[in-house]
């Protein structure tokens, strides 16, 4: 399990990239990334390419990282989901709160 960073300060984007297992393993990687939001950052990009498994822990991460930067539904996007995953978003209604693309 990975967590990557890259902030792009032009458009002021941050990328947070997930690789391995999406759970509470990664929840100390994943709030120290979080924790670059509060810089003025508009988007948060998740790109979700590499994880093959999400657990309660991290759509509750999910949560916690839309709160620090507004309740739109465009503030976070969720990007290159695999299908699996991507069902368990659709099941807990996170198309209703996330951009998933």
């Amino acid at each position: 399990m990975a967590v990557d960073t890259n902030l792009d300060s032009a458009t002021k984007t941050l990328t947070i990239k997930i690789s391995g297992r999406f759970d509470f393993g990664v929840h100390q990687d994943f709030r120290k990334a979080s924790e670059q939001a509060s810089n003025g950052i508009k988007t948060i990009v998740v790109d979700m390419g590499g994880v093959d498994y999400v657990d309660s822990s991290a759509l509750g991460m999910l949560l916690v990282l839309r709160d620090k930067v507004g309740e739109s539904k465009d503030a976070v996007r969720i990007k290159n989901t695999k299908p699996d995953v991507c069902k368990i978003f659709k099941i807990a209604n996170f198309d209703k709160l996330f951009t998933i693309e």
